[in-house]
């Protein structure tokens, strides 16, 4: 029962820590992208929670890679006016 317990505590302290460095890393430069979901996948292994919390952000971010393959692509831009030869003038030069 101790071996059990103190497992779960020092399962929890490492998950939180690295989460808590993803959460920070979100400020600062870094990974947090991948730190945060690892941190979660710690936790994951014996808290319940933490593996619903995680489920949720990998049906996100497979919703998110979703829309931006179905999402259309922009036009390319027109040739003639990337040349200079469309351009329009105004003014009393126009003529």
């Amino acid at each position: 029962m101790f071996f059990k317990t103190a497992r779960r505590v020092v399962i929890f302290v490492i998950g939180s820590t690295v989460v808590l460095i993803g959460m920070i890393m979100v400020i600062t430069p870094g990974p947090a992208i991948i730190v945060i979901p690892a941190g979660l996948a710690i936790l994951a292994t014996e808290f319940v929670w933490a593996a619903r919390l995680l489920r949720r952000m990998k049906q996100g971010a497979n919703s998110a890679m979703n829309s931006m393959r179905t999402r259309p692509k922009p036009d390319a831009p027109d040739q003639s006016l990337a040349s200079g030869q469309g351009t329009v003038k105004s003014g009393p030069d126009s003529r």
